[in-house]
């Protein structure tokens, strides 16, 4: 049997790349399909706000269970309706007279680290803005936030999954150790912390 660590570890590896997979197919994606993908996203976090808050609460034993589902509600919608009718890939903005054009471009594979403090609600709006900007996303849990980041990235995948997004788009590591962590965030297919 192989040591925990090293099972962290490669499973770090392996989340990489299949978001990185994902995520070359996605960056071909037209806008009205990340828009759709997007919507079910921000539906699904709504749908699951108060579950995923009771969960974070009993976790980490930390916060109040109403306010949690207003943070997650919060991420699910408001960040939602301000980010849906942006424009962030593609042309942005053309300046003739300095003859500048700003180009709006997938980074690739972003990590998200989650705190225990708030490990729902972050793992909603980073899910949305990763995917919003032709991103894939890995989330590492807080060790003491893992069960309910799980739960949450689970929503938010099966969700963009549903809307047509490739399978790994968002991942989350399970197995959670320092190790990990440091393979995650040094591995090639990781393009932003």
């Amino acid at each position: 049997t192989l040591d925990y660590d090293l099972t962290s570890i490669q499973e770090a590896r392996d989340l990489a790349r299949k978001a990185k997979e994902a995520q070359k197919i996605y960056a071909n994606f037209a806008p009205e399909q990340i828009d759709k993908i997007l919507w079910e996203m921000s539906q699904a976090a709504q749908k699951n706000a108060e579950w995923l808050a009771r969960m974070a609460v009993d976790e980490t034993k930390f916060g109040i269970f109403e306010h949690k589902v207003i943070k997650n509600t919060f991420a699910a919608q408001n960040v939602y309706e301000y980010i849906k009718d942006m424009k962030v890939l593609g042309v942005l903005r053309e300046d003739p007279q300095q003859k500048v054009v700003e180009v709006g471009t997938p980074m690739g594979v972003i990590m998200g680290i989650v705190p225990s403090t708030n490990p729902t609600s972050t793992v909603i709006y980073k899910s949305l803005i990763a995917l919003k900007s032709g991103n894939a996303i890995v989330f590492s849990p807080h060790p003491g936030a893992a069960r309910c980041t799980i739960a949450a990235a689970q929503v938010m995948h099966e969700a963009a999954v549903k809307a047509g997004a490739p399978e790994g788009i968002i991942g989350c590591m399970t197995k959670i150790t320092k190790a990990a962590t440091d393979e995650l965030m040094k591995h090639e297919d990781i393009a932003l912390i």
